[in-house]
């Protein structure tokens, strides 16, 4: 399947496209380092990567010069809300916005896709994703979205969509 790449460098992939293999190894290594094995390989097989097909969800991949350096998928939660899962950007190409841009793009794409709420949800050993989604305009939710074993816990986010 031949999925053309947008002049800002998106592309909108489907499950197994050997493009998404960058972004979920990495992320997949980034959980494990952080959360150690077993919860980053629960993370991972929570949501299968063919949750996020389209018309329902999409999976985004930012490239730079043919390469994955960032990424991301939405899926359905609910009627009106867009679930954001596996946001990830390349620890080569981090601090360059690549983030901040993804998050921009799955918005619209939801939006697109007839979403008027984004819900999200990130590790409490993950302060800059954090950071990032309060500076784009999510609203911290209250109490644990889901717990671990150790301490560890996910927090959820919202934001409306205009």
């Amino acid at each position: 399947m031949s999925v053309a790449t947008s002049p800002d460098g998106f592309v909108v992939v489907p499950p197994g496209d050997p493009r998404t293999r960058p972004l979920l190894e990495g992320l997949h290594r980034e959980y494990v380092a952080r959360y150690g094995p077993s919860i980053g390989a629960e993370e991972m097989e929570h949501h299968p990567v063919d949750e996020f097909r389209a018309p329902t969800g999409g999976l985004v991949l930012l490239l730079e010069g043919g390469l994955t350096v960032a990424g991301g998928a939405f899926r359905r939660h609910d009627d009106v809300t867009a679930e954001l899962k596996r946001i990830w950007t390349d620890p080569a190409h981090r601090r360059r916005g690549y983030s901040r841009r993804v998050l921009a793009e799955l918005e619209r794409l939801a939006a697109a896709a007839g979403y008027r709420r984004i819900y999200l949800t990130t590790g409490n050993r993950q302060p800059e994703a954090s950071a990032l989604y309060r500076s784009t305009g999510y609203v911290p939710l209250p109490g644990v979205a889901h717990s671990y074993t150790d301490g560890v816990y996910d927090v959820g986010f919202e934001k409306h969509l205009r």
